[in-house]
């Protein structure tokens, strides 16, 4: 809601309906109110008129699941011939709203009735199920059922065929066996046993392979399912033509005669004639897991054919093409009902092309179609209606259900708007309202102020007629009124529909493509040659520093720079505002002034600009989750919600406004009608939660890192020794009530007064202890991550290099639970607070005491006299050194953590030290490698600087020899950390690898011939010979590559990977586990 006291001044009372329109002038207008209500309304709302209750009438639709509203009144309601007040029947801020619906008395009691939720806990349901409950589950009124079929087949005749219909009676094994079916019904064409006790496979099939002549049998939600019973079903009744209301193999004419209500337990039959096939006008094939259509389905024999459903089918055995071909000979055929995108393809227009005679795709006009545009078209979407477990307490299943429901407004006033945004839910009539992209009705939240000031406001909801309305009609409104497709309508209508999955799927996919081929900065080196230097005028004097923080005036105290209060006279402008040609050109700034800022420099600092340069120049990187911007890329990220829910992997996620911080707006949730509907708040990106982070005593973290930035092309950055550790307060918990504790999922607790700060170096310490990691590991990692992340903004947006520019960044990171370094943001001029509050250790260089109050002096130092006192190059690990010879006596237990080796005295470096002979002969069977590689035939023998090259250590480089026996196989591996050049020595080798998008690149080499296998891809190499052993030499630009056997990853790990993992993953069975196992040389 826009400014709400804009017009308003103090002591503005509405006495009059002048006073009302004055005051809500822009109210009014904004909420779209045609003028001609405006009086009827001010007299409404002065009254406290609710009179809808009189005029309309709320019914229960969707076996009561949910409510509709219709017009009630005698006489119609003409367009825009009156209004209506409805009730705000619960108000709050999202934080708020599990408190309040377990604290405030009958709230969730009205929720849960409103959102149709409570349907199990009603009184007239746990009776109307006693009394099922007394009648079912006795043999006695199973036979009554029976025998009352019995008689109704008698009377059609003794051999007439049999439909029986014994749904949800309690029938169970011996049940079924006592009722002797096919001797009571020797004609039983159909039988239903849904939603029974059947148990036993052996005991049902011995009944339903006597009912021989059964067309139909349904077994749906019977324990006796997953016991391998579909098999026995299909082939012991060789008739059966649909099974658990699925199509069969051989589904034929009395299957499609049942799709078109021809047959049914009103007019049983054995067969179907082809004069009734021809008379067939409607049939719906939706939903019966058809692979391919039967053969009698076609023009010649369903020649009146104009309505067909196929929707819900995979059609995965004939081409679209041979579809539509199909299709195309129903001349009749007028209505189509198909999944888009589908077996007929992606496109509505592609379908109506070839489908011409089409008037209907889907319920929507074929002409209105092919004029909007749109490729996927949908008039009949299913509702998506709350779900819930009969344990869950009925505030959970309030919050579950509400996104449904709720509507949002804002707060404001001419000064600000409020940051955190006000959902509501309608009261019983207004609920009601369901959707219709051609409403009849139009609803507006309202504030009414009686004394004038936002302080006294009422909130509203405003209704209204849009068209004539006639008495019984259905009161619908538009959920997404003014969103058209340009901005993602039928992606937004998910949250309270089902749509078409497979397009989204594709559109994940599609997108999931496109990132991958993004790669500018693994193909471009960043230019690193330093280019700024101290900026100290020659003749000595300080630097003049203009700037409006407080704790840069109070803790800037070198001699070097002197603080002003005239931004004009300012050398240095370092301000918390951006400032851009306009401020410069009203303040009197020149562009020889250095500021604290990068032009364009929101491609870092505005979330969704953050990710967007990062996929542009990594694609997907493991350092950023999955993110998207909802405001372009809700399409794709539905496809992803999708596809993780169908695999069973986390779907949790956490929504962030574009450019707030300190977690305003923020929220955790797993369910995707809440992330849809959290966009009416304001532009957001949607991030894959880290569910599983590595946690400190049972507590969430970050850490906070400063950047400081002297350049961007070439690109020069340091980072501060300085960071912290920001710890959550409460033990951290996936349980979904959890997820609305800020003191839980979040770390930023300076601005709730509950910080509990923790000394950097005694965190590191404990960290290691608790964990048992090195943390200097740890923190090679973080720097590599960040200077990726500073990479992309120079190699995207070049245009950022302004040689006037400085600028000081904080990069917020998180661990998973592998110590992976995780980017969250990164955020212009931090707050620094706790670097100038408190003293700290280095972990890295000299270890120096660091106090607080030198923090700002250590920033000014570095940015502008090119001083690196206490902050850290992030360029690459070049060596400082000519070389580093590895100390091999160097104690393991040391104190040090390094990432290699410890380097000699220089001058203690010898020629051995470069030069080793540990790849001139064939690696034995007493090699470390050969009890691994025995059952591949190959031996590899890689140099060490520990034992073998010292010389190598910190040169970032590897060799290796593999020898390979006649037909031996180095196995699909990877290198994690290195990329490979091998040169075959002898024989002839098949090498290959396969890119991320599974490709797959061979090649046959002879002696002479190299190939290369890119960084961390699965790659082989195989001699061909099987009589010759064969010889290949590599170079590997690590000193450490690691190598990792595809086989035993998975079959040889220690604990190993679950059977059920690997069943499921290869599509074999536990005997092929154990056995590959042992012929792994593993346990089984």
């Amino acid at each position: 809601m826009s400014p709400a006291a804009a017009s308003a001044s103090p002591g503005d009372r509405i006495r009059t309906y002048e006073d009302f329109a004055r005051v809500h002038a822009y109210l009014l207008a904004a909420a779209g109110i045609p003028p001609s209500l405006h009086q009827r309304l001010y007299r409404k709302l002065a009254d406290e008129v609710f009179d809808g209750g009189e005029v309309f009438a709320v019914e229960p639709c969707e076996e009561g699941r949910q409510r509709r509203l219709v017009l009630a009144a005698d006489e119609s309601l003409g367009k825009e011939s009156d209004v209506f007040l409805v009730d705000h029947a619960w108000s709050f801020r999202l934080p708020d709203a599990l408190k309040q619906l377990q604290e405030v008395p009958g709230l969730a009691e009205r929720m849960a009735a409103l959102m149709c939720v409570d349907l199990d806990r009603r009184i007239e349901t746990e009776e109307a199920d006693e009394q099922d409950s007394d009648k079912s589950g006795s043999l006695e009124h199973v036979l009554q059922v029976v025998e009352k079929e019995r008689a109704r087949v008698q009377e059609r005749g003794s051999d007439s065929a049999a439909w029986l219909e014994l749904e949800e009676l309690g029938i169970d094994d011996d049940m079924l066996v006592a009722l002797d079916l096919s001797a009571k019904f020797p004609n039983l064409v159909a039988l239903n046993l849904w939603g029974n006790k059947l148990q036993d496979p052996e005991k049902v099939m011995q009944e339903i392979r006597k009912c021989a002549k059964l067309k139909a049998l349904w077994l749906n939600e019977n324990p006796v399912l997953g016991k391998s019973i579909d098999k026995a079903v299909l082939d012991g009744l060789s008739g059966l033509e649909i099974y658990n209301s699925h199509f069969t193999s051989k589904a034929g004419e009395w299957a499609l005669g049942f799709c078109a209500d021809i047959v049914g337990a009103d007019n049983p039959c054995s067969s179907v004639e082809s004069t009734l096939l021809g008379s067939i006008e409607i049939i719906d094939l939706s939903d019966r897991c058809i692979h391919k259509l039967p053969e009698v389905f076609s023009p010649s024999n369903l020649p009146s054919l104009s309505k067909l459903n196929i929707r819900g089918n995979p059609l995965d055995q004939i081409s679209g093409d041979d579809l539509l071909k199909l299709f195309g000979g129903f001349t009749q055929l007028q209505e189509l009902e198909v999944d888009i995108p589908g077996p007929l393809g992606n496109s509505a227009i592609s379908i109506l092309e070839s489908l011409p005679n089409l008037s209907l795709l889907n319920g929507v006009d074929s002409s209105s179609i092919i004029e909007s545009g749109k490729h996927i078209a949908d008039s009949a979407l299913e509702p998506r209606l709350p779900e819930w477990s009969p344990e869950e307490p009925l505030a959970e299943r309030v919050i579950g259900a509400m996104w449904l429901y709720l509507m949002t407004y804002r707060l404001a006033d001419e000064e600000k708007i409020d940051e955190t945004p006000v959902w509501y839910v309608m009261d019983e009539l207004g609920s009601a309202m369901r959707h219709s992209d051609n409403a009849n009705f139009r609803i507006a939240p309202f504030l009414f102020m009686p004394e004038g000031k936002l302080d006294t406001a009422i909130s509203y909801t405003i209704l209204w007629p849009t068209h004539d309305v006639h008495t019984g009609e259905e009161c619908t409104r538009d959920f997404l009124f003014g969103i058209g497709e340009d901005k993602q309508r039928l992606a937004r209508l998910i949250a309270w529909f089902r749509t078409p999955e497979n397009y989204f799927i594709q559109e994940y996919r599609m997108y999931q493509e496109q990132l991958q081929s993004n790669s500018i900065c693994s193909s471009t080196k960043i230019e690193e040659t330093p280019s700024t230097k101290s900026i100290r005028p020659s003749d000595g004097r300080a630097l003049r520093v203009y700037t409006d923080i407080p704790h840069v005036e109070e803790f800037l105290t070198r001699p070097e720079f002197v603080l002003t209060t005239d931004p004009k006279e300012a050398d240095i402008i370092w301000v918390s505002m951006q400032v851009d040609s306009e401020v410069k050109k009203a303040v009197g700034l020149t562009d020889q002034q250095y500021t604290n800022q990068f032009p364009f420099e929101a491609c870092l600092v505005m979330k969704h600009h953050l990710a967007e340069t990062i996929h542009k120049a990594w694609g997907s990187p493991e350092w950023l989750q999955p993110t998207y911007n909802l405001e372009t890329h809700l399409s794709p990220l539905i496809g992803d919600y999708f596809v993780r829910k169908r695999d069973g992997m986390d779907n949790l996620w956490i929504m962030k406004p574009w450019n707030m911080a300190r977690t305003i707006d923020t929220t955790v949730t797993g369910d995707l009608s809440a992330i849809i509907r959290l966009m009416e708040t304001g532009p957001k990106i949607c991030q894959k939660y880290i569910e599983r982070p590595a946690l400190f005593q049972g507590r969430k973290f970050d850490l906070r890192y400063i950047v400081l930035v002297r350049s961007i092309r070439p690109l020069e950055i340091f980072l501060s020794n300085v960071f912290w550790a920001r710890l959550a307060n409460n033990q951290y918990t996936l349980q979904k009530t959890s997820f609305f504790e800020y003191e839980t999922h979040f770390t930023v607790m300076n601005y709730i007064g509950r910080m509990k700060h923790m000394n950097t170096p005694e965190f590191v310490k404990e960290f290691e202890k608790e964990h048992q990691v090195k943390w200097l590991d740890i923190h090679e990692s973080i720097r590599s991550t960040i200077r990726c992340v500073f990479e992309s903004a120079a190699a995207v947006h070049p245009e950022m290099q302004n040689p006037f520019s400085r600028a000081m960044y904080g990069v917020d990171v998180m661990l998973d639970n592998r110590f992976k370094p995780k980017i969250l943001e990164v955020t212009y001029c931090p707050d620094c607070g706790r670097a100038c509050k408190y003293d700290t250790q280095a972990l890295v260089g000299s270890q120096d005491t660091i106090r607080g109050r030198d923090f700002f002096n250590t920033v000014f130092g570095c940015l502008f006299l090119d001083e690196q006192t206490n902050v850290s190059p992030l360029s690459d690990p070049d060596l400082l050194l000519d070389y580093c010879v590895a100390d091999t006596a160097f104690p393991p237990s040391s104190q040090f953590h390094l990432n290699g080796l410890a380097c000699i005295d220089p001058a203690s470096a010898r020629a051995e030290h470069f030069a080793t002979s540990v790849l001139s002969s064939r690696a034995t069977t007493e090699h470390p490698s050969a009890a691994a590689t025995a059952p591949f035939g190959f031996n590899v023998t890689v140099t060490n600087p520990a034992s073998s090259l010292p010389g190598a250590n910190a040169q970032g480089l590897a060799m290796a020899r593999t020898d390979l026996a006649p037909g031996g196989l180095a196995p699909p591996h990877t290198h994690p950390r290195a990329s490979e050049v091998a040169l075959v020595l002898d024989g002839s080798v098949l090498v290959g690898f396969a890119d991320t998008s599974y490709r797959l690149y061979t090649q046959l080499l002879r002696a002479g011939e190299a190939f290369v296998f890119p960084r961390g891809m699965v790659h082989f190499l195989y001699n061909m010979d099987v009589a010759a052993p064969a010889l290949v030499l590599s170079g590997l630009n690590s000193q450490s590559p690691g190598a990792q056997l595809v086989p035993f990853s998975v079959f040889r790990t220690e604990p190993p990977v679950p059977d059920e993992v690997l069943k499921k993953a290869f599509k074999i069975n536990g005997q092929d586990v154990h056995r590959i196992q042992r012929n792994l040389g593993g346990s089984s």
